[in-house]
């Protein structure tokens, strides 16, 4: 980036920068002025792309704190992306370490699942497996199997009670109870959907996502809970089209 490209950046996200040197209107005329409406325009408009990815966040703090808080996001972390649907992918890891709303710890996580909820809506469509593979399969090729999760499934994990904490704001839900969450986020139709699940099947899906077999899955999620229910894990991700394929192994490995 040259130092021109530099200043015109900066002053285009902080509004305490002047209007770069030299920027002129179509009369040759300073553009102090024009550069201001331009640059008020740009910061609505990443706002209102905030404000849409993250309304859970906006409820949470109030409209007035959002708007605040998503001009010092915006001045740190300034598109990377012509979309702005997908603005906003930094703004759990900013809430995480700024200071000011230290005191809501849980308020990064949240961001997580709305961040969770806007990239599965937008994911990549897939075909869902068919269950009836898993079944030809003799028991001994089973640990062998790799399962391929469809592009839209997401999993966040945490130590808040996130999805309580999400649809109680969004739904008129129970109000939450303390203690960690694990929520899946799949897109079985045209909307996401998002099911709580336990510590074993959390563990279960991070070693499907990580690529392991069905075998190595089993183990990490019996590590985690002993009685892991494996057909109750499968019907959930075979029920909400999470899984795009199912990959045979060699028979024992």
């Amino acid at each position: 980036m040259s130092v021109a490209q530099s200043a015109f950046h900066d002053a285009l996200f902080d509004s305490t920068h002047p209007a770069p040197p030299g920027l002129t209107d179509r009369r040759g005329r300073p553009a102090g002025k024009r550069f201001d409406v331009y640059r008020n325009n740009v910061a609505v408009s990443l706002t209102e792309a905030l404000e849409l990815g993250f309304p859970c966040i906006n409820r949470l703090i109030g409209a007035e704190n959002f708007k605040k808080v998503a001009g010092v996001f915006l001045r740190r972390h300034p598109p990377r992306n012509p979309m702005l649907l997908q603005y906003g992918a930094d703004f759990p890891d900013f809430l995480e370490g700024f200071a000011p709303l230290s005191h809501l710890g849980y308020l990064a996580d949240v961001a997580r699942l709305e961040q969770a909820l806007r990239l599965s809506y937008h994911a990549a469509d897939a075909v869902p497996a068919n269950a009836a593979t898993l079944e030809t399969l003799p028991p001994e090729a089973l640990v062998g199997v790799r399962l391929r999760l469809a592009p839209a499934v997401r999993l966040v994990r945490s130590r808040w009670p996130v999805h309580a904490i999400w649809a109680f704001n969004m739904e008129n839900g129970l109000k939450p109870r303390p203690g960690a969450q694990n929520t899946l986020v799949t897109r079985p139709g045209f909307d996401p959907q998002m099911t709580v699940i336990d510590t074993a099947t959390a563990a279960f899906i991070v070693a499907l996502i990580a690529g392991e077999t069905l075998g190595q899955a089993h183990e990490h999620a019996t590590g985690a809970a002993a009685d892991f229910n494996l057909a109750a894990a499968l019907t959930l991700l075979l029920g909400t089209s999470a899984i795009a394929g199912i990959e045979p192994g060699k028979t024992g490995a």
